[in-house]
Parts: C-alpha cells; structure tokens; sequence
C-alpha cells in the first residue's frame, strides 16, 4: 500500500469492481468505514500498514480527516 490517500479513501468509501494491488489484481466488494472516528480509522489503518510483514508509514488522525 504505497498510496496511503488511495487506501485511506478505500477504507472510508468502500471499494467495488477490480483493484490492483502490488501488481496484483482483485475484484470483489468491500463496505465503506466512514461511520468510525478519524482515530479509529488510522489505528486500523496503522495495523493494517505493520502487520504480515507489511512495513507501513504511519497513518495520522488528520490524514483521514482530510480525506474524509
């Protein structure tokens, strides 16, 4: 997840349809999370981002904010 706007808005939004990630490609469904608080979103954002060997820029609260 190099995009972190892109990912972030995909967490708030919700996505459909096909999606390439790391040059993989996906199709599915996912619901949207913009019901959470700003700081939820990054804390899942931040677990998401660290975890499975994932090394990910921290995500800030603002960051959603901005996004929203």
């Amino acid at each position: 997840m190099v995009d972190k706007d892109r990912s972030i808005k995909v967490v708030l939004n919700g996505a459909n349809g096909e999606m390439e990630v790391n040059d993989v490609a996906y199709y599915g469904a996912m619901a949207g999370f913009n019901y959470l608080s700003d700081q939820e979103i990054a804390d899942i954002m931040n677990f998401i981002r660290n975890s499975w060997g994932n090394k990910g820029d921290i995500v800030d609260a603002t960051e959603i904010k901005k996004n929203r």
